[in-house]
């Protein structure tokens, strides 16, 4: 004899805690998560664009910082929220359709937007972790489908929340443990009340951002066991990518190397020694990187505004700077005219008073404010600005 298994409906989950009261308080505060990731992933991007109508400000220099930082921040704090959201809300995927052909038609978009929305979540929260580990299993690019994805998920959060507003503006309205909007089957205590799941799940959330949050605020590195790159590297500056993965180290270390600085028919030629003899200037200026790391360094060198005057380079115009890698997405950048024109943008010979490391980009390398560190080339060998 066999018993033949039937599909769980709502009814087969009795458990007390999941109700949209609890569900309600949990999607309140991931809504602002994704929010604040949202809001702070479309300054990133923009940033990194090579068109930017309205030019991505220089000041203040730490501006790239705070809201990178806020992005991987929200996004970290986001995952155990999604996590315990949808357990309270799972046994709702078990429902049967209604009878009502109008009824159906509503129900089926209704669950075609959750799951698109479920889903878009997930994939951010993941892939989003996966590219602060730096590990991409992946082919295709990450920054474009993650942008794409991004704005799938915020629209199906917005349509979400529309169709929801009645039942969650009633759950946080009433008592923690109303069960008008409740599956009569959910009367079974689980051991735990809905407080302490509440509890538990904020103090998740909290653990999770102060054992990640020390790659952005180096008050909290001691605390961050699971930050990347919080503090390690030559002069306190992590390092993405090395010389060798680059494979420069051979034409970096070179006698030969020289820098060409070009506008139209203008052209100099300068070796690591002339750029030494030019006038040098300081500036303390951070790196932040979209995996979300940061830190402060005292650089030194040439202000790139003098470079370009050696060559009668207009000001306001925008400058390609290219690298000695010979591969990889951003082996050369575009620094817009206002970037070019800042007193603090340097090409820099020196972090903290030594010579740059050969990792940090050795024998020069750019660093201008509130610029995505994917964007403060290394291994520096031209400055052209078109004619």
């Amino acid at each position: 004899m066999t018993t033949a298994l039937k599909p769980p409906t709502p009814e087969s989950f009795t458990s007390r805690l999941h109700s949209p009261a609890v569900a309600a308080r949990v999607g309140v505060w991931l809504g602002v998560c994704f929010g604040l990731a949202f809001l702070t992933g479309l300054i990133s991007h923009y940033a990194q664009n090579v068109s930017q109508p309205i030019p991505f400000p220089t000041s203040p220099s730490w501006g790239y910082r705070l809201t990178q930082g806020l992005h991987v921040i929200t996004g970290t704090a986001a995952i155990p929220l999604l996590l315990v959201k949808l357990w309270t809300v799972y046994p709702k995927f078990f429902e049967r359709p209604p009878r009502n052909v109008r009824r159906v038609v509503v129900e089926v978009l209704e669950r075609i937007n959750t799951g698109l929305l479920v889903s878009a979540g997930i994939f951010l929260l993941v892939s989003g972790t996966l590219n602060v580990a730096q590990w991409y299993p992946w082919e295709f690019s990450y920054r474009r489908t993650h942008y794409a994805v991004a704005w799938v998920a915020i629209g199906a959060l917005v349509v979400h929340i529309a169709v929801k507003l009645p039942i969650i503006r009633d759950a946080l309205r009433g008592h923690l443990d109303d069960s008008t909007h409740d599956n009569p089957s959910a009367t079974r205590d689980s051991g735990v009340s809905r407080r302490g799941l509440l509890t538990t799940t904020w103090v998740a959330g909290g653990l999770a951002v102060l054992t990640t949050a020390g790659s952005t605020v180096p008050a909290l590195r001691d605390l961050s066991i699971f930050g990347v790159r919080s503090g390690g590297g030559p002069g306190g500056i992590p390092i993405n990518k090395s010389a060798a993965s680059a494979d420069v180290t051979a034409t970096a270390t070179s006698s030969s190397y020289s820098l060409s600085v070009v506008h139209g028919d203008n052209a100099v030629t300068l070796t690591r020694d002339d750029l030494l003899a030019m006038t040098q200037r300081t500036e303390t200026l951070p790196i932040a990187c979209v995996e979300g790391w940061s830190a402060n360094g005292t650089w030194t060198g040439v202000r790139l505004r003098d470079l370009l005057d050696l060559v009668g380079a207009p000001r306001d115009r925008d400058v390609a700077i290219g690298s000695l890698q010979q591969e990889g997405a951003f082996r050369d950048s575009l620094l817009q005219g206002n970037f070019a024109d800042d007193d603090r943008t340097l090409l820099a010979l020196q972090l903290d008073g030594e010579p740059l490391s050969i990792d940090h980009g050795y024998p020069c390398r750019l660093i201008a404010p509130n610029r995505p560190g994917v964007l403060q080339t290394k291994w520096v060998s031209t400055i052209e600005v078109p004619a």
